[in-house]
């Protein structure tokens, strides 16, 4: 899908006020938003801002890993970073990251291409970010990377949550569910942490400035960018090490309650085995010392019940003095 935007200023009682507009040509200063593109529209766009066709190509590939190009064209620079998305399975959801590129196309236009719709654009097409116009090439490639490191973050936040809410499950009742949950979850962590390091190493080129353009005023958002984007790193890897070591101490847990459940049985096959051993006994063909001739006589049973008893006590006091019970 092509989208194309521009922001127009106007006087509203007195005050200018900054207004994003949706427009159907391509014209200088305007932001070209392209979402699952179509074959047409991408040769649209390239025809019109004269890009280099790999260009439009890198971000609709998913495993593309951010970084920067430069263009033949004097001011044509690519910027591919690193987003979060949610995949929705059924009523399960999963978190993983897909590349967005920022092109920033001198004084002519800024263009954003992604495979699926980035969630994190949403706020600029509402106009809920200050300071925001497509003229401004560079602050606005700046504060799509910042939109990006909040969105991280409040993925994290979810995932916190959801890792939570999965604890307390476990803490009643250790299931495969919860523990496949946890598995997906230090998945999705491994996902974001690589992407964000990525992300990282593109902020810090983009610091020396020397890739893309850059204004004084522009220096303290960039800065912002990488501080945000450092505290997605520092959240993903303290999650990631809570996920490894409740999956460990659960594993642990696990195998203790399987030692004390063989443990319980072990001592129950030998409590049980006993009447076993003295009933054989007392039951081959043999003659029992108190009666040649027992049959019909009840002692010789009630002998051999007491055996059995009083062997069967001994031995489950002493299995219970071991801690067998």
């Amino acid at each position: 899908m092509l989208e194309i935007f521009i922001t127009r200023q106007r006087d509203a009682n007195g005050k200018t006020v900054t207004e994003l507009e949706r427009i159907e040509e391509i014209v200088p200063d305007c932001w070209i938003n392209l979402s699952s593109p179509t074959e047409d529209e991408l040769e649209r766009v390239q025809a019109a801002l004269d890009l280099p066709p790999e260009f439009l190509r890198y971000p609709l590939d998913e495993e593309e890993r951010p970084r920067i190009d430069v263009g033949d064209e004097p001011e044509q620079t690519l910027i591919l970073a690193d987003l979060p998305f949610v995949r929705k399975e059924g009523a399960s959801a999963k978190y993983e990251t897909m590349p967005l590129g920022i092109i920033v196309v001198g004084h002519k236009a800024i263009v954003t291409i992604s495979l699926r719709e980035a969630s994190v654009l949403e706020t600029f097409m509402t106009s809920r970010v200050r300071d925001f116009r497509t003229g401004y090439r560079t602050r606005f490639a700046f504060q799509i990377l910042h939109a990006i490191a909040k969105d991280f973050l409040k993925y994290l936040r979810f995932i916190d949550k959801t890792l939570e809410s999965t604890e307390r499950q476990l803490n009643k009742s250790v299931t495969n569910k919860e523990l496949f949950k946890l598995m997906e979850l230090g998945k999705s962590l491994v996902y974001f942490s690589t992407s964000l390091k990525s992300n990282e190493a593109v902020l810090e080129k983009l610091m020396r400035g020397k890739a893309i353009k850059q204004y004084e005023e522009d220096q303290d958002l960039l800065e912002d960018v990488i501080i945000e984007n450092r505290q997605a790193m520092e959240m993903a890897g303290t999650y990631a090490s809570i996920i490894n070591g409740t999956l460990d101490a659960n594993a642990s847990i696990i195998s203790n309650n399987l030692n004390v459940v063989m443990k319980f049985l072990a001592a129950v096959t030998i409590v049980f085995s006993i009447p076993t051993v003295v009933s054989s006994l007392f039951g081959m063909n043999v003659p029992l010392p108190t009666n040649p001739d027992f049959a019909g006589n009840p002692w010789p049973f009630a002998i051999v019940c007491a055996v059995i008893l009083l062997f069967g006590g001994l031995i489950t006091w002493w299995l219970w003095k071991k801690d067998m019970f």
